[in-house]
């Protein structure tokens, strides 16, 4: 009698399984009803019709739309903007302010920025804001490493950031790379 070894169970999750197919279909339709012209209305049962799942499993996994957005805002922003390394603080702002513009003059960057904001309250801010100023810091203390004196990351959210995604989500007043490079000056004035 031969004794075959059966493999041993595996736990866990698994990369690129089931879970994982589920949530980027459902990641796919928000993002996509949220750029749509259409308007359709963002409910749970809207957007797992459209990834091709049941909606009991959207709301098991997130719960409301709000979670759904935080999720995919979070998702989306993270790593999306690699820290600039130029050398100086002024030129590390002054790309990092240029690709934050250039990110958000996207319209389907801006909608899902404007549909998590508006539909997320604080939790969908905390998720628009959070790689950023993660972001952010690291530049602030790479300059510290430098044996510099950074302005503190409230202050350079302020300067730089605020007025980035204010006049991006508020106003139809373009990101210009000249606009975004002033933002810096008027935190690092010569």
């Amino acid at each position: 009698m031969s004794s075959i070894a059966s493999p041993a169970p595996q736990t866990g999750s698994r990369p690129g399984g089931r879970s994982a197919r589920v949530r980027a279909a459902v990641h796919r339709a928000l993002k996509e009803l949220v750029a749509d012209e259409a308007n359709e209305p963002l409910t749970i049962p809207v957007i797992a019709a459209r990834a091709g799942v049941h909606a009991t499993t959207v709301y098991r996994r997130w719960g409301t739309v709000a979670e759904l957005l935080a999720d995919v805002a979070t998702s989306r922003f993270s790593g999306d903007i690699v820290v600039p390394d130029t050398g100086s603080l002024r030129g590390d702002l002054e790309r990092y302010a240029y690709n934050l513009a250039k990110d958000l003059c996207d319209p389907d960057t801006l909608a899902l920025v404007r549909a998590t904001i508006g539909t997320g309250g604080e939790q969908g801010a905390a998720a628009c804001r959070g790689e950023r100023q993660r972001q952010l810091e690291a530049i602030l203390e790479r300059e510290r490493a430098r044996g510099e004196q950074p302005p503190t990351l409230e202050r350079t959210t302020d300067a730089v950031l605020a007025p980035l995604y204010y006049r991006a989500v508020f106003t139809n007043e373009p990101l210009t790379p000249e606009w975004a490079h002033a933002l810096v000056s008027h935190l690092l004035p010569d």
